[in-house]
C-alpha cells in the first residue's frame, strides 16, 4: 500500500509538472503572438502557423502577391523574439556567394596575405529570403545546406550557423513574370507553405488607422533564444501514441500515386507524392497544435489540422493535373476525407 501511495504521489507530481509546462508554452506563445499583433493586422492563422514553424525548428514559405505584408510579418517577428535578423533580397543577378559568404584576401599582422572567410547574410537567427523565386535555381539552391544541415561550406571549410535558425522565404505566385519555380528539393526543406491572401474590410480599416496616423507600433522583445530553445524541447517531448503515428503515415502514403491504396484522385493527378519529411512535419506541427490546445499528447485531429500547409508543397501535379488546373490543396482535402482517423487499440484482459 505504501508503495502504491508513493507511485500515486509521483504520478500526480509529474502530472502537475506537465500541466505547468503546457500552460507556460501557451502563455509564451500567446504573448509573442500578441506582440506581433501590434504591427500585423489580421492574418491570425498565418501568424500562428509561422510561430509553429519556429517552435518546431522548421522553415516557412510565404506565398502571395506583392504588398500583403509578408516582409513586414517577418521583420516584426524578428523584433519580437530579440534575435539577430538578416534580409536577402533575391534578384536574378544574385550569386550563391552573396548568400553564404566568400573567402577574401586580408593582410595578417605579420604582413602576409591570408584568406579570411567573410560571412554572408545567412549567418543570422532569423533570415528573410525575400522574393526567393526571383533568383535563379542555382542561387536558390545555395540555401539547401543551410536549411537542412544548419551549417554552410565555403572553401572546403564548414561553418556552423547560429541557433536558433529560421528561414522565412517569401515568394510571388509562380505565374507572375520574372519568377522561377523553386527546386523540389528546396521546397521539401520548408516545414510549411502558407498562402497569404487579401484582408477583409474591417482589417483593412484597422490597417489604415495603424499605418497612416502618427502612432508607431512599439514592438518589445518577449522571448530570447534560451526560452525558444526550452519551448522547442517541450514540443519534442509531447507524447504520441502508435495509432496517431500510423495515421500520419497513412496520410503521407496516400499522397503517393504508386501506392496501391492511394485514392484514385491521387493516381490520376499526382506525379510525385510527399517524402518522409512530410511525416516528420505532420508530427512536429501536430505537437505544437496539441500544446496550444492544452494537451501534452498528440491526437489524430492535430495531424489533420496541419496536413494542408505541411504537404501542399510536397506534392507535384502531373500533366493531367496541371491541364485541368487541379490544386494540391483540393487533392489533400479529398485524401483527408478518405483516410479515416484511427483509434487507440486497448489490450484485452
Amino acid at each position: 500500500m505504501a508503495q502504491n501511495s508513493s507511485d500515486m504521489k509521483q504520478s500526480e507530481s509529474e502530472s502537475a509538472e506537465t500541466r505547468a509546462r503546457v500552460a507556460d508554452f501557451q502563455e509564451s506563445f500567446n504573448r509573442l503572438k500578441k506582440e506581433i499583433g501590434k504591427e500585423i493586422v489580421g492574418y491570425g492563422e498565418i501568424v500562428d502557423q509561422v510561430l509553429m514553424c519556429l517552435f518546431a525548428r522548421g522553415h516557412v514559405l510565404l506565398e502571395g502577391v506583392p504588398g500583403l505584408g509578408k516582409t513586414l510579418l517577418v521583420r516584426t517577428l524578428a523584433r519580437a523574439v530579440n534575435l539577430e535578423f538578416s534580409r536577402i533580397q533575391f534578384t536574378p543577378d544574385l550569386m550563391p556567394a552573396d548568400i553564404v559568404g566568400t573567402n577574401v584576401v586580408s593582410i595578417a599582422d605579420t604582413g602576409e596575405k591570408v584568406f579570411r572567410f567573410q560571412r554572408g547574410p545567412v549567418f543570422a537567427n532569423v533570415l528573410l529570403a525575400d522574393e526567393i523565386n526571383r533568383a535563379t535555381p542555382k542561387t536558390q539552391s545555395a540555401l539547401l545546406e543551410a536549411m537542412q544541415e544548419r551549417h554552410v561550406t565555403a572553401g572546403g571549410t564548414t561553418h556552423a550557423l547560429p541557433d536558433p535558425f529560421l528561414v522565412l522565404g517569401t515568394q510571388n505566385p509562380i505565374e507572375m513574370e520574372g519568377t522561377y519555380p523553386l527546386p523540389e528539393a528546396q521546397l521539401d526543406r520548408f516545414f510549411f507553405k502558407l498562402k497569404v491572401g487579401y484582408l477583409g474590410e474591417e482589417d483593412l480599416l484597422t490597417m489604415i488607422d495603424r499605418t497612416t496616423a502618427t502612432s508607431i507600433a512599439d514592438i518589445k522583445p518577449t522571448l530570447d533564444s534560451e526560452k525558444i530553445h526550452e519551448m522547442q524541447q517541450t514540443v519534442r517531448e509531447v507524447a504520441i501514441a502508435e495509432h496517431v503515428k500510423r495515421y500520419a503515415v497513412r496520410i503521407v502514403r496516400s499522397t503517393q500515386p504508386e501506392n496501391a491504396e492511394a485514392p484514385e484522385i491521387v493516381k490520376h493527378y499526382i506525379k510525385f507524392g510527399a517524402s518522409p519529411r512530410g511525416i516528420q512535419t505532420l508530427i512536429l506541427g501536430g505537437k505544437v497544435r496539441a500544446l496550444l490546445d492544452g494537451r501534452f499528447n498528440l491526437a489524430c485531429e492535430d495531424i489533420k489540422a496541419v496536413a494542408v500547409p505541411a504537404l501542399r508543397h510536397r506534392m507535384i501535379l502531373n500533366f493531367e493535373g496541371e491541364a485541368e488546373e487541379k490544386t494540391t490543396d483540393s487533392i489533400l482535402d479529398a485524401i483527408l476525407n478518405e483516410v479515416p482517423e484511427l483509434v487507440r487499440q486497448t489490450a484485452k484482459a
